[in-house]
């Protein structure tokens, strides 16, 4: 794969295990099989559990159940799974940084006890609730509700969620909702059983992007949930953006894997495909497309490697999450349709992978933060002034 000014020579021994195991993972068992998934809109659950055997799972968090891997080593996870379908890492993102991160950081130690393990090891699954019908870049305006119950132990939970990753396969909601019940209203997690009277998680079908992934929504109908499932140790939007950003790093790699796939199939592609007695790469149009691409996910492997560092250290901000990925996935976006040019009316089958690739990513482009929500984050970042209130 493209590492044009050799970033991956300076991996460590273990995170060059985490890259090839990955890496072996995405070409034996996604590979072969992605493209009748992406055709039928299915998800390849039988690897569920693998890559719950493989550690893929929330592997940058201090747990015993978890790989308890560097955040350098969890962003070569991320590339290497999102090179074979954006569908597979948005599982794996949205079970570990999206459900294992917060109740790690936010749960209680029966709550770890109780979720951590079967996560991590792909027996249970998880999805995160936060958007919602009416509100998406808007999260704070939520209008799913809950109230204490009428015994006083518990709450009652109303309202919908859409647009959510695992939902009709999960077996526990993380369900951000604004607590009637305490002054100002603040958002409280709850871990919601999926199995619970008054809950749903119907499957959002039509889909012409993410096709290889399960997308549903969550309605709650006067939904009880007893006082433990709700994560005690955070209250108000910092919850959820938090964990927002713990994904957000994650897609940022993501996009370097998916737009380096593109590549190679280019690429590779260019060399093998005569024309006009010989190989397209030796044209310079072909050759130009080739070089732009190499330098643009380039460009974007070394912010993805800055942020591993700042990460590491404690030093990362959000600000600098939402520059990588408004950044990583435009790029990917670009190379996706450029590679899709590069191999003709071949590439708008799914023998290739560019033009799933480039499908896939203008879910990525959207979710998690816009593109151009992103865009005003760093506005407000650099000016001070707020565009969005």
């Amino acid at each position: 794969m493209l590492d044009y000014v050799d970033l991956e020579a300076d991996l460590s021994e273990e995170e060059r295990l985490v890259r090839d195991t990955a890496r072996e993972f995405v070409d034996e068992e996604v590979r072969p099989t992605i493209g009748d998934h992406f055709e039928a809109g299915t998800f390849p659950e039988d690897l569920i559990a693998e890559m719950g055997d493989l550690g893929f799972y929330a592997p940058n968090i201090d747990h015993e159940a978890t790989a308890n891997l560097g955040e350098r080593a969890y962003g070569l996870v991320m590339q290497e799974l999102e090179a074979g379908d954006s569908g597979v890492r948005s599982m794996a993102s949205v079970q570990g940084a999206l459900v294992m991160y917060p109740i790690h950081a936010f749960g209680s130690a029966a709550q770890r006890e109780r979720w951590l393990p079967d996560l991590a090891a792909g027996s249970a699954v998880g999805c995160f609730g936060l958007t919602e019908p009416d509100h998406g870049s808007n999260p704070s305006a939520m209008e799913t509700r809950a109230e204490r119950s009428d015994d006083g132990e518990g709450y009652v939970l109303n309202g919908s969620k859409t647009w959510i990753t695992n939902a009709p396969i999960a077996d526990v909601a993380l369900v951000w909702a604004k607590d009637r019940s305490a002054e100002g209203d603040p958002v409280r997690g709850f871990l919601v059983k999926t199995d619970r009277e008054g809950i749903t998680t119907n499957h959002i079908d039509g889909k012409l992007s993410m096709r290889a992934s399960v997308t549903g929504e969550i309605g709650l109908n006067d939904c009880y949930v007893p006082e433990s499932a709700v994560l005690p140790d955070v209250s108000g939007m910092k919850g959820p953006l938090a964990c927002l950003t713990q994904a957000r790093y994650g897609i940022a790699w993501g996009a370097v894997g998916a737009a380096r796939d593109c590549f190679e199939a280019a690429r590779e592609y260019a060399t093998d495909r005569e024309q006009f007695g010989g190989p397209i790469a030796r044209f310079q149009l072909q050759q130009e497309k080739l070089a732009e691409m190499a330098t643009q996910i380039t460009t974007a492997q070394l912010l993805a490697y800055r942020l591993a560092d700042l990460k590491e250290r404690g030093d990362l901000r959000p600000q600098q999450v939402s520059m990588a990925k408004r950044n990583n996935v435009a790029m990917w976006r670009d190379a996706a349709r450029t590679a899709r040019e590069t191999l003709g009316g071949n590439g708008i089958t799914t023998d290739h992978s560019p033009m799933r690739h480039l499908a896939n990513v203008e879910t990525v482009y959207t979710y998690e933060g816009t593109h151009d929500i992103h865009t005003l984050i760093l506005g407000e970042d650099l000016t001070g002034i707020a565009a969005f209130e």
